[in-house]
């Protein structure tokens, strides 16, 4: 056992903490299919007797989950394809084309991105009253999109400072003008790092609290993150639906997560080599 300790011990401590997280999820899990009765007498770390599934049922309908689900899947879905495409066209002029004061430009949106979203909430509720965006899911997005780029831009930005000059001169060489060279050359060489950038993007969304509890106010725009606050009273507290809600809000993130492992774990290899 101390052998192995001393020789895998990266994989030891690993190990230790996929089992950290693994393990509350499965307490989730057991709890939101446990009834009220068996939750109060046996306790959370019980094994429940039968599958009780009227906490799910009873989220459901509460909240409206499923129209909570489709706001949270369009708002995430278009943050991260336009922060995805915003950040490659922000890091092609940064990155490649070299435009002046690029070092500048760069503190400009790592510093846009370490703003904490408290110090956001009164400019972007007072500027979306002002043009009529409030309570839309389009402000969500517009927002979102624009914080969501300035971390995709950042990071692009270095990955494309060291893309081959060699390939970029034979493709002007041979005729073609910038949109061709971004999008036939630059593009399709990126693609593993977009693809980090798109699951990245969608899961941050999907989490986000703060400002969607801002600046939708109403039921049929909310989204689920926002919706699991519903069940918080002042005396009371049903366990098994509040763990129900967990599980139902953080599955779907799950399931995308694994559909999109194998884009993940290629863009991060391809980073490794380079």
């Amino acid at each position: 056992m101390t052998t192995a300790l001393r020789r895998y011990p990266v994989l030891i401590a690993l190990c230790i903490a996929a089992l950290f997280m693994v393990v509350p999820f499965l307490i989730v899990v057991v709890n939101a299919v446990k009834s009220p009765a068996e939750y109060s007498e046996h306790g959370p770390l019980s094994l429940p007797q039968g599958v009780y599934l009227d906490g799910l049922k009873d989220f459901w309908q509460r909240v409206d989950y499923g129209q909570k689900l489709f706001n949270s899947a369009l708002i995430s879905g278009s943050v991260a394809l336009l922060a995805a495409a915003l950040s490659v066209l922000n890091a092609y002029a940064i990155g490649i084309g070299r435009i002046k004061g690029r070092t500048w430009v760069l503190a400009f949106f790592v510093l846009a991105n370490m703003l904490p979203q408290e110090a956001l909430v009164y400019p972007i509720y007072y500027l979306s009253k002002q043009v009529g965006l409030y309570d839309t899911r389009l402000s969500v997005i517009i927002v979102f999109t624009v914080i969501q780029a300035a971390f995709g831009t950042y990071l692009l930005s270095s990955v494309l400072g060291q893309f081959p000059r060699e390939i970029l001169e034979a493709a002007r060489i041979d005729g073609a003008n910038k949109w061709q060279v971004l999008w036939r050359i630059v593009v399709p060489v990126s693609r593993p790092t977009i693809g980090v950038l798109l699951v990245f993007f969608f899961i941050w969304t999907w989490n986000e609290f703060l400002l969607p509890l801002v600046m939708l106010i109403s039921n049929d725009n909310q989204t689920v993150s926002v919706a699991l606050g519903v069940l918080q009273g002042q005396r009371l507290m049903d366990a098994t639906m509040t763990n129900a809600a967990a599980l139902l809000g953080v599955l779907p993130a799950i399931v995308f997560f694994l559909v999109f492992q194998r884009t993940l774990t290629r863009g991060i290899a391809v980073g490794a080599v380079k």
